[in-house]
């Protein structure tokens, strides 16, 4: 039988309760504790779910004090970076959700602290578990493209703005690039091997999160809803990304990898390719010096994407296998983040740089 593996609940929202079902659903975890900085929330959190015997704290220094093997990190992003930092330092594996971190800084620090302690420090991008973002990474890594040197991402809604910790700069760090834009992003440069990005020049807006005649609380709006970028990386690669929480369009078109020997389009069939629901995947290429398009037939499925990333991090402290997405590459999408901000500020293009970890 496989060991039985404690896990600690650090944040109490939303997240948290569907990281708490995808727990449930293992017989080889057990919830030991949950924790909130809200005096009361994890006692109500815990009574709401029936947990019996799983202890509450207002304090997460105090949950790390119990015999853990790892902790699911669901709270403001914000607090990505410390609760993480704490959770490695005492002895802990971290699945912290996404986005990382606020600051490239702090995700430098969080790759540190993992790399010192010999824990792991895994990120929760669940798409990654998806046939078809796994489609498209293994048409890419194939060779197939040739040369891979523009790629094209992003999605938007056309009203899709969250209210709450998620629009609070000081709770938030980011807007729609920490929401969603990381997702999209992780699933080109997941496909590219992680190429290391060199500099990026950007612009952000908040048009309609300010604006009370599409969000109710726009006078607490104060990050970004919509935001692209030219993101140049090293091996002559350039990104055109771009990402919105709100629009008047239906969609920012798709996907598209353009190499020297052929072309992947990915057609999404919702907000953007990134959320795994795609409508068609085509590769344009020569046969004979004919023009073809060659379609990839798309993956029908029942797969649970959330609860295949809790499992995985689980496997990897049985297994003892390195993180499943590891701090280590997840950096460099929050490098670019951070650019993009820093480039939208200043109004120019900026360097990107990554310190050897």
């Amino acid at each position: 039988m496989a060991q039985t593996i404690k896990i600690g609940i650090i944040g109490s929202g939303n997240i948290a309760g569907a990281h708490l079902k995808a727990y449930r659903l293992m017989d080889d975890v057990e919830i030991v504790g949950v924790a909130d900085i809200i005096p009361g929330k994890a006692d109500e959190f815990i009574a709401r779910h029936e947990l019996e015997g799983v202890k509450a704290f207002d304090d997460h220094n105090k949950l790390l004090e119990l015999e853990l093997d790892g902790v699911s990190i669901c709270t403001p992003n914000v607090s990505h970076h410390s609760i993480s930092v704490d959770s490695l330092r005492a002895g802990k594996h971290v699945l912290v959700e996404k986005p990382m971190a606020v600051t490239m800084e702090q995700a430098v620090e969080m790759v540190q602290t993992s790399k010192q302690t010999d824990k792991m420090l895994s990120i929760a991008f669940q798409p990654r578990y998806d046939p078809n973002m796994q489609m498209i990474r293994d048409i890419v890594r194939s060779g197939q493209l040739g040369n891979v040197y523009y790629v094209q991402t992003g999605g938007g809604r056309r009203r899709g703005m969250p209210k709450g910790t998620f629009i609070s700069k000081q709770l938030a760090g980011a807007g729609a690039l920490a929401d969603i834009g990381c997702y999209s992003l992780d699933m080109v440069l997941n496909a590219l091997g992680y190429p290391k990005p060199l500099t990026v020049s950007a612009m952000t807006s908040n048009h309609f999160g300010t604006n009370p005649h599409y969000h109710p609380q726009a006078s607490a709006f104060e990050v970004e809803d919509f935001g692209m970028a030219m993101i140049r990386f090293e091996g002559d690669l350039v990104v055109n990304f771009k990402i919105g929480w709100a629009m008047h369009m239906d969609t920012l078109g798709p996907t598209l990898f353009l190499g020297t020997d052929a072309g992947l389009k990915v057609t999404p069939s919702g907000n953007g390719a990134w959320d795994g629901g795609i409508t068609s995947v085509s590769l344009f290429h020569d046969i004979l010096g004919h023009n073809t398009e060659s379609a990839f037939p798309v993956k029908q499925h029942q797969i649970n994407i959330f609860y295949e990333k809790i499992r995985d991090f689980v496997t990897a402290i049985q297994e003892g296998r390195p993180a499943p997405i590891p701090g280590s590459e997840i950096i460099r999408n929050q490098a670019i983040i951070d650019g993009i901000l820093r480039s939208s500020e200043l109004k120019r293009e900026v360097d990107i740089f990554i310190p050897e970890l």
